[in-house]
């Protein structure tokens, strides 16, 4: 199993093939050497997680097929575009509320156009060409970093919480404490903060050269009129939307204190554990294929046609880091790694957290994070059985930084589609990512170590 997993982390990381077909890998090897049988080794590529990261794929290609990321966009830019500094801002909170529910390159390809827009518009006004370029540069990495931040914050908002998720659940099926709400309220805190720090760094290293440089909001207004009123289908994939976050939201009981409100968890009774968070994801994209339209007749709010869009790739990449986890799990390499791993025991908390996001952040600049994160948690789990550190306060970290990665334009596919904007050098995402991705490190690290006296002791 060893063997397996070097294998396929060397091939992921040297990109030697493609990555979804290194993904296939363990389905072929463990069956040979003997480790698990090709039914246990094929269910891990289907797992109940997957169907999560469909659902909420395919709600995603609803709100992008009807528009509603632009009118989203819009809306924001038309009331925080007054000057380079708000506008960042602006652009920098639509894309990371999209994130949020959209994968991390849908939403960059979504808002690219409309940041493309910005700049074109700005380039029109009578400012120096150093202004131009800086603000461009900031506007175009701001999205890029916006839209890997906000993925962080919920599971469906990148493959790698999922991957977390799933190996997270296998390890520890009896905790339960992780589910859509918990993840959210550890990581969104932790989200917002990164933000506000990519903003700051994004306005330090390029704006100071443009903080007098004023704006007229009629662009973003005018553009948010010709969309016109909200057509019937935003109006449905909009409703949907809501109704789906309030689903992952409401399952159990949330106490605001003078406000208590009740889970729809209780009106199914003993069945309530039946039902989990892609169930909710399915069912909600399943009313979007039996809807009808109403501006476009005989068609529904989704077809199959744009269904046919799904990135197998990340699936089988998914599905791969499930078999490996429970590979290492089966064959008792887990264990063999707990033994060798004895000398963690009395180390600091703090080391052990900081250490592990520095290695990941490394790793994840130069090789795919999803890969990366299912690679790394399996240790972790090792890690956890010696120290006896709190599951949660090693995985939730770990698995954060794994979204971190801001340095190179090869480290996530944000980067990599704004970099090819051209309007951006390799030297401006280095030094602007540089600054984030070690501001991200000690805002995860301090940030795990209060929620551990918070919640996890």
């Amino acid at each position: 199993m060893a063997a397996v997993t070097v294998w396929v982390a060397i091939w992921w990381l040297t990109e030697a093939t493609d990555l979804a077909v290194t993904a296939l890998l363990p389905f072929i090897l463990m069956p040979i050497l003997g480790i698990a049988d090709s039914q246990t080794v094929a269910a891990q590529y289907m797992d109940q997680t997957i169907f999560l990261f469909i659902g909420g794929v395919l709600l995603a290609f609803a709100i992008e097929r009807w528009n509603l990321h632009q009118r989203i966009a819009l809306s924001i830019l038309s009331k925080l575009g007054a000057n380079p500094a708000t506008m960042l801002g602006g652009v920098m909170v639509a894309t990371f509320f999209i994130s949020m529910w959209v994968s991390n390159t849908a939403t960059v390809m979504m808002m690219l156009s409309a940041v493309l827009g910005i700049i074109v518009q700005v380039e029109k006004h009578n400012i120096s060409a150093a202004q131009k370029n800086a603000i461009a540069k900031a506007m175009l990495l701001g999205l890029a970093y916006a839209a890997s931040i906000g993925g962080m914050s919920t599971l469906v908002g990148t493959a790698t919480n999922l991957a977390f998720y799933k190996i997270y659940l296998d390890a520890y099926k009896d905790a339960g404490d992780m589910n859509f709400v918990s993840w959210f309220v550890l990581a969104f805190p932790v989200a917002v903060m990164l933000l506000a720090a990519a903003f700051f760094i994004l306005k330090f290293t390029f704006l100071r050269q443009a903080k007098n440089v004023v704006f007229d909001r009629s662009y973003f207004v005018a553009s948010l009129r010709q969309l016109g009123k909200m057509a019937f289908e935003e109006k449905v994939v909009f409703a949907v939307f809501v109704i789906t976050a309030y689903l992952w939201f409401g399952r159990k009981d949330i106490d605001f204190g003078s406000f208590h409100l009740k889970g729809w968890g209780r009106l199914l009774g003993t069945q309530a554990s039946f039902i989990t968070d892609s169930t909710v994801a399915i069912v909600m994209a399943v009313l979007l294929f039996l809807i009808p339209s109403k501006n476009e007749k005989g068609k529904m709010l989704m077809s199959w046609e744009e269904a046919k869009k799904l990135p197998i790739g990340i699936i089988l990449l998914l599905g791969s880091g499930f078999a490996l986890a429970k590979g290492c799990d089966q064959s008792g390499l887990s264990t063999w790694l707990a033994q060798e791993l004895l000398f963690l025991k009395d180390a600091s908390p703090v080391f052990i957290i900081a250490g592990m996001c520095v290695l990941i952040c490394v790793i994840s600049e130069l090789a795919s994070n999803v890969a990366c994160i299912q690679l790394v948690l399996p240790i972790l789990i090792a890690i956890q059985k010696v120290t006896g550190l709190p599951p949660l306060m090693l995985m939730v970290p770990a698995t954060m930084a794994a979204s971190l990665g801001f340095m190179l334009p090869v480290a996530t596919p944000p980067n990599t589609i704004v970099f090819g904007s051209g309007r951006i050098r390799a030297a401006d995402m280095r030094n602007a990512g540089l600054l984030l991705d070690v501001a991200g490190i000690v805002i995860i690290t301090v940030a795990s170590l209060i929620i551990r006296v918070i919640v996890w002791e």
